[in-house]
């Protein structure tokens, strides 16, 4: 949908969980000395401004990584990529995933990124620019540009799916849509990202992933809602071909999010 632009909400709750086990799995992967691909099928803008007025409005930060970032050691690579951040853009700078991955890959790695809304394109492809990342910043659908990547060269690395889900049916089309990826791509890891709703409208697709992925890492979080009748409660990510000790890392951020 070319109506959602994540300044709104970025840096909230949900944001810290998925960029946190982002950048942990990432710099996993870096440590071996083998190039990596990144996918990130809805990427944004990479680079937002947590005073910008659109964020404001929401205030949806203050309830994120504005309360939780000294929840995480300093030697954390997602308090890392922070600081980093915030030392090259200003203290109200906050990284997108592709901003997070940028930073945390290495020469010789290479991202896709998709991004189908003009001006977060733009903003996207500025961005990625600016770090001097190697990346592929496609004007596309992204579901369309994983599955014409995929599978990717180098063949090792991750894709992070990250829809707004602002098209309902995304909850029914994107377990066919692993499925697919998973066959071509058997040695990638796939991370999904969703939100746990009032609703329920998640539960089906986490049922049907769960069973499709026995061996998949599946983690939520909860938190109360940014506002009142407010129907995201909490932030999920579904990893398939997980790294080894990401399910460590999960129970720590469990502990994290449950403290009071």
């Amino acid at each position: 949908m070319l109506s959602y632009q994540h300044i709104y909400h970025a840096g909230n709750p949900a944001d810290v969980h998925k960029h946190a086990l982002l950048v942990w799995m990432l710099d996993y992967l870096a440590r071996k000395d083998k190039p990596l691909s990144y996918i990130e099928t809805h990427a944004g803008r990479a680079l937002y401004r947590l005073d910008a007025a659109e964020a404001l409005r929401t205030g949806e930060a203050a309830q994120g990584v504005e309360r939780m970032a000294d929840w995480f050691a300093p030697g954390h690579p997602y308090r890392r990529r922070l600081v980093e951040v915030r030392a090259r853009y200003g203290a109200a700078a906050y990284p997108g995933s592709p901003l997070l991955a940028a930073l945390t890959l290495r020469p010789g790695d290479v991202m896709h990124l998709a991004e189908l809304h003009p001006q977060e394109h733009a903003a996207l492809t500025a961005a990625m620019a600016q770090v001097g990342a190697q990346a592929h910043v496609r004007k596309q659908d992204g579901f369309a540009m994983a599955q014409a990547v995929c599978p990717p060269a180098p063949r090792r690395g991750l894709m992070l799916v990250d829809p707004s889900y602002e098209v309902k049916t995304d909850y029914a089309t994107i377990p066919k849509f692993l499925e697919t990826i998973h066959r071509k791509w058997n040695v990638g890891v796939l991370a999904l990202w969703y939100p746990v709703l009032t609703t329920g409208l998640h539960r089906a697709m986490v049922r049907a992933l769960t069973g499709a992925f026995p061996g998949a890492l599946h983690h939520e979080v909860g938190f109360p809602p940014a506002r009142p009748g407010h129907g995201m409660i909490g932030s999920g990510m579904f990893v398939i071909q997980p790294p080894y000790g990401i399910e460590e890392e999960a129970a720590q951020l469990t502990a994290l999010f449950d403290r009071p």
